[in-house]
């Protein structure tokens, strides 16, 4: 016999039960860590696969009979015993013979059909039962009305078909045989032979006649033994339990069905029936004929092994020393592990916590499952923006509205930023600054929680034309006037009023927020940096940081950050909120393909600039403070970064205390490196304050 691992086992078990029935108490163990697998971590899946495994071994072995026939074929007879009344025709077993319609010569006949290879139903010496389970299609036509017998599937020592066995017999005994001979039998009557059936279409359990033990009619269960359909039949039966169960359905019926039983039957077979049986099908006519065919036929078995008390107990001592060792080696490495990274410095979560504790200017910190419900699990209703750096959603918390930024877990830098804005904005006060709340750091998500702009972020009123927003903020000169004044006294107290000075390195329309009132207020710090002020060191970063069309030509040379490369982004920012362009567009006008600067510029140089100004101001603006913002951006545009003012001057200039820079009637080529003025034409150029400042060369203070 072919025997399978234990591991196969577990398979087989869940691939050949139907119904609700008890194969084995290991049969069930490893049903629950099959169907719970989700609940349990990757190791403890292994841990309980491996000791059903440990225990299946112990318990079960398999020397199992197992077949499939889809369907029935002239070569399937080499594996089949067929008596001299059956036979294989149109792809099914004929138990009693097809005559082509020769509805005379059907009449009082037999027929036997078994499967050659026996099955052990039990061994004494290795004190083992098999457990089997029979599934099979089968399909009873009558040629004319009435009609009978049936048929049945057997389990019996002996192949041979009895003499005179046709009509009431079913094929299973004969007059002489009954009551003694080695059989036991589900049969499938079509006709009320006796007085003891029920009705003529039901199923019984036969032992050693044709007297069922106990029977049930099956038109209740809406199956019609006789109607010519093909029906679908299980026969299974625990070692175990000691029992046998039968599900019958109409082929094609709902899988539901054929999982529930018909009848069940409580039979020792191991005192009914010898150590090795055949196991197959019989079927007989009587005066009324019928056609008796298997279609298709899938047969598995599995052994039960009962073991004597002793080994019993000896396994229950064995698999939970086998669980506690296995537990506590998998403890040991997890430990070992985790204190090997922290002496390495390796664990970059735990060093994240602590940088972000230790800093003295690190707002509050929140707990995930508050930002969680702040957002409704980051609903996307909620979504305020996306970007690089990952998605802000609008959340309440103690019934204020916040913004909540979840940084991407594929941001390049993520933690970096994250840090960056934790550490350099934790203590900025002022009036044109978006406030950060606080921060969580949680199972590996990293959020940054802020004040709440009610009007989001400006570029999408100055480059939406004809929006809806657009239209409703109506951006007048005045408003944009105030903004820009707004973004530049938030970066002179990022350069000149904190105690360390602030690089933002990403100022730009989309990072400028607007509160209830359209107050400027600049946010998004993430790739800011602290400095020292020192007159000979600056600040150097490995990569360039910033956004393109923002960027000082300067960067590209120095990769470092200074406050003239922020005096250049804010510049760029007065041009487009003054043209209503963003700063790579082309003048498309004009035919004028290169950046909002040169387009600037050579209007400038043509001595009409004021054109440049976004149509949608319908020329309600004052002339003189138009040209002065447009030439202050110029200005902070320069190419030579010694030649732009500082954050101090361009304010006194929007306010109107100072008058501004000089710039020439043409963009200036970039030079690098760059010239510095000379002393009488830096002197011949300051006003109240200095309106040029040297470029400052800084070093980080992080």
């Amino acid at each position: 016999m072919k025997r399978l691992s234990p591991f196969f086992i577990l398979l087989l078990d869940f691939n050949s039960c139907k119904g609700d029935h008890i194969l084995s108490d290991t049969h069930h163990f490893n049903m629950f860590i099959f169907n719970n697998s989700l609940y349990f971590p990757k190791f403890v899946k292994f841990l309980l696969l491996a000791t059903s495994i440990f225990g299946s071994a112990c318990v079960t072995q398999v020397g199992c009979l197992n077949f499939s026939y889809p369907a029935f074929h002239r070569k399937s007879g080499e594996d089949l015993h067929l008596s001299k009344n059956s036979g294989i025709y149109n792809d099914a077993i004929q138990i009693t013979p097809d005559t082509a319609g020769d509805i005379g010569l059907l009449s009082n006949m037999s027929g036997r059909v078994f499967h050659n290879e026996q099955l052990k139903l039990w061994d004494n010496q290795r004190n083992t039962k098999a457990s089997f389970n029979s599934t099979f299609v089968f399909n009873i036509f009558p040629p004319d009305s009435p009609w009978g017998e049936g048929l049945a599937f057997l389990l019996t020592s002996n192949t041979s078909l009895p003499d005179n066995s046709d009509g009431q017999w079913l094929g299973i005994v004969n007059a002489t045989s009954i009551g003694v001979s080695n059989v036991v039998a589900v049969e499938f009557d079509t006709r009320k032979s006796y007085p003891e059936d029920i009705d003529d279409n039901h199923v019984g359990v036969d032992v050693k006649s044709i007297y069922s033990i106990q029977q049930e009619p099956l038109g209740g269960h809406g199956v019609n033994l006789s109607s010519g359909v093909d029906i679908t039949a299980s026969v299974l039966f625990d070692a175990k339990s000691e029992r046998m169960t039968i599900f019958v359905s109409k082929s094609g019926a709902t899988e539901q069905k054929l999982k529930t039983p018909v009848l069940s039957v409580d039979l020792e077979l191991s005192k009914l029936l010898p150590e090795d049986v055949f196991v197959g099908f019989s079927a007989s006519t009587g005066e009324y004929a019928q056609l008796n065919a298997i279609r298709s036929w899938d047969f598995s078995s599995w052994e039960y092994i009962e073991r004597d008390p002793i080994n019993l107990t000896w396994l229950w001592v064995l698999i939970p020393i086998f669980v506690v060792g296995l537990l506590s080696g998998i403890a040991f490495i997890y430990y070992w592990k985790r204190k090997h990274r922290k002496d390495q410095g390796l664990d970059d979560d735990l060093q994240l916590e602590l940088e972000i504790k230790t800093s003295s200017t690190a707002p509050h910190k929140f707990k995930l499952k508050e930002l969680i419900s702040a957002t409704q699990n980051f609903n996307s209703l909620n979504k305020l923006g996306k970007g690089g750096f990952g998605t802000v959603y609008k959340g309440t918390l103690k019934n204020k509205d916040v913004a909540v930024k979840r940084i991407s877990k594929d941001s390049r830098h993520g933690k970096q930023d994250f840090i960056a804005e934790i550490t350099t904005i934790g203590n900025l006060n002022h009036k044109n600054l978006v406030k950060l709340i606080g921060w969580c750091y949680e199972r590996t998500e990293l959020l940054l929680v802020y004040e709440c702009m009610p009007n989001g972020s400006l570029d999408k009123y100055i480059f939406c034309s004809g929006s809806p927003a657009a239209e409703d903020l109506n951006l007048s000169w005045e408003r944009r006037h105030s903004i820009i004044c707004g973004v530049a006294r938030a970066l002179d107290y990022l350069h000149n009023g904190c105690d360390k000075r602030v690089l933002h390195r990403d100022i730009k329309a989309s990072n400028i927020m607007l509160d209830s009132d359209f107050n400027a207020r600049l946010g998004d710090f993430g790739l800011a940096r602290t400095i020292l002020f020192s007159e000979n060191t600056h600040h150097s970063t490995k990569e360039i940081a910033g956004t393109p069309g923002y960027m000082a030509p300067e960067s590209f040379h120095t990769g470092r950050a200074s406050v003239e490369t922020d005096v250049y982004a804010f510049g760029v920012l007065i041009l487009e909120v003054a043209c209503g362009r963003k700063p790579g567009r082309p003048n498309v006008l004009n035919n004028y393909n290169n950046s909002i600067i040169d387009w600037v510029w050579e209007l400038h140089r043509r001595e009409s600039i004021i054109e440049v100004l976004d149509m949608r101001l319908n020329c309600t603006f004052n002339k003189d403070r138009a040209i002065c913002m447009l030439k202050l951006g110029l200005a902070c545009c320069h190419p030579n970064p010694y030649e732009r003012p500082s954050m101090k001057t361009a304010l006194l200039v929007l306010t109107g205390e100072a008058a501004p820079p000089i710039i020439p009637s043409e963009k200036p080529a970039f030079m690098w490196p760059a010239l510095v003025p000379s002393l009488k034409e830096e002197l011949n150029c300051r006003q109240s304050e200095s309106l040029l400042t040297p470029i400052t060369e800084l070093i980080s203070g992080r």
